[in-house]
């Protein structure tokens, strides 16, 4: 695996690259060079944090036990993975959910600092954002012509997108499932889970294999996931779309995240409050 890379982007934003990690950084203010330094630092060191700790990261989340807390991680990337999913533990999830949320996490609570206005660290599309008092962000969603405006006010440091068509492996069908939460690795878990959720079960418009085949290293085991999804009716991208909004309602009422937005077959279903810049997909 090659050494961890910084190089500069147009914009006033870097590029960090290190094994899986792929993280476009910016800061915006007079304090912008040093927020910088601070971050290419905590950068360099988070994927020799996380190899150590892998083989237990790959483990499923229990309720009520140690390791769920946090307590048998080392690292702080790995415990804030682990406290992300704890409050999931009901269903099967293992710390990896959070992984790319947590290091774009770690990345932005290193680079804030004085005179620093904005912050952002995205992570293959699971992005963790600072804002100074009055300051505001504009952020993707689904990967779509849709835009968010976060304000500091806001209690949203976090945009995750999961998906099949993403680079993780889904158990589900959604195209794309993007969730505004508290932090990215809270985001990221979540994400993760409502995509898992949208699904049609035993629909042999999907193409499914095991996670192993794919992935050898895959947290997921031989659980199968989505490999192809065929055309869809307008009431089946309904059905399954119902059954990740039930879970996204859930997580909302729990607190667990601020709002999400689900994406299947040209059909869009929202839960929670969006402040949409534009909207031009279908609502569900």
């Amino acid at each position: 695996m090659s050494g961890a890379q910084v190089s500069r982007l147009g914009g006033g934003r870097l590029h960090l690259h290190h094994g899986p990690i792929d993280i476009v950084f910016q800061a915006v203010g007079d304090g912008a060079a040093a927020a910088e330094a601070r971050a290419v630092g905590r950068f360099r060191g988070a994927l020799d944090e996380l190899v150590g700790e892998l083989p237990l990261l790959r483990s499923p989340i229990e309720e009520g036990s140690a390791s769920s807390a946090g307590q048998h991680f080392d690292g702080e990337i790995a415990r804030a993975m682990a406290g992300a999913v704890l409050p999931h533990a009901g269903a099967f999830v293992t710390p990896m959910a959070a992984v790319a949320g947590a290091v774009a996490d770690a990345v932005v609570s290193a680079a804030i600092g004085n005179g620093v206005r904005r912050v952002y660290a995205n992570n293959g599309g699971d992005a963790a954002l600072w804002l100074a008092p009055g300051e505001a962000m504009t952020v993707a969603i689904g990967g779509t012509a849709d835009r968010a405006r976060v304000r500091a006010v806001d209690a949203v440091r976090g945009v995750a997108t999961s998906g099949w068509r993403g680079r993780s492996h889904s158990l589900g069908i959604a195209d794309a499932v993007t969730v505004l939460a508290a932090s990215a690795a809270k985001a990221d878990v979540a994400a993760t889970m409502i995509a898992n959720a949208v699904d049609l079960p035993g629909s042999a418009k999907v193409a499914r294999v095991p996670a192993c085949e794919v992935d050898p290293d895959s947290d997921l085991g031989a659980r199968p996931v989505t490999r192809d999804v065929g055309a869809l009716t307008v009431d089946e991208a309904a059905t399954a779309l119902s059954a990740g909004v039930r879970v996204a309602e859930g997580m909302l009422g729990r607190g667990l995240i601020a709002s999400a937005v689900l994406y299947l077959g040209g059909q869009r279903a929202v839960v929670g409050a969006v402040p949409f810049l534009t909207c031009e997909a279908t609502d569900g």
